[in-house]
C-alpha cells in the first residue's frame, strides 16, 4: 500500500485524554466495586495506551488480557467483516469484564467483540472506548463509557494508527492529506 502525503492536526490533547480517564475510572469503579477481580480486556492494536493508562488509574483488583479483533488491515476503510486474529489467554466465565476499545466508528467489531464475550458466560460484562463516532455507526451499539464523541475524521496517536504509523503519538490528531 503506498500511503498518500499528509499532515496531522492536533484533536485532543494528551491532557484532556487524561483528565477524562481520571473521571471515567471513578464511575468504572463505582460500577464494579466489590469485585474480587476485574478482567480488563484490551482489542488490540489500537486500545494498548488507553489500555495501560486506564488500569493504572483504576484502584480495583485487575487482571489485564488482550484480543486481537480485526476489520480494517491497513486501510481507512472497515471490511465489515471483523476477524479474531488473537484470542483471550484466560476463561472469563463468572468474572466481572471491562472491554478496553480505541474507537467505535461503524460498530462492527465492538458488536462482534461483545456477542463473542457474553457466549463465554462473565458475571458482568462492560465496555468504554476512548472514541465514539456515532456519525459512522451501521449496527447499533454503544460502549458503556465514552471518552470522547468525534465527527467523522481519521484520526491517529495514542494508539491509534495509520498504516501502523503515528501509534506513539501522545494527543488524538486528525488525518488531513496534502
Amino acid at each position: 500500500m503506498s500511503e498518500r502525503p499528509y499532515v496531522i492536526d492536533r484533536m485532543i490533547s494528551a491532557k484532556a485524554i487524561a483528565a477524562r480517564i481520571e473521571s471515567l475510572c471513578g464511575e468504572i469503579q463505582d460500577e464494579f466495586a466489590g469485585t474480587d477481580k476485574l478482567v480488563v480486556v484490551g482489542l488490540l492494536r489500537g486500545s494498548f495506551v488507553f489500555i495501560a493508562d486506564l488500569v493504572r488509574e483504576l484502584d480495583l483488583p485487575i487482571e489485564v488480557d488482550f484480543l486481537e479483533a480485526s476489520s480494517y488491515g491497513d486501510g481507512m476503510v472497515s471490511s465489515r467483516e471483523v476477524r479474531i486474529l488473537k484470542d483471550l489467554r484466560g476463561a472469563i466465565e463468572g468474572r466481572d469484564v471491562l472491554v478496553v476499545e480505541d474507537i467505535v466508528d461503524t460498530g462492527y467489531t465492538m458488536q462482534h467483540v461483545i456477542r463473542l464475550l457474553k457466549g463465554r458466560k462473565p458475571s458482568k460484562l462492560r465496555t468504554i472506548a476512548l472514541l465514539d463516532k456515532p456519525s459512522k455507526r451501521e449496527v447499533e451499539v454503544k460502549a458503556d463509557w465514552t471518552g470522547f464523541e468525534i465527527p467523522d475524521e481519521f484520526v491517529v496517536g495514542y494508539g491509534i494508527d495509520y498504516a501502523q504509523r503515528n501509534r506513539n503519538l501522545p494527543y488524538i490528531g486528525k488525518v488531513r492529506f496534502t
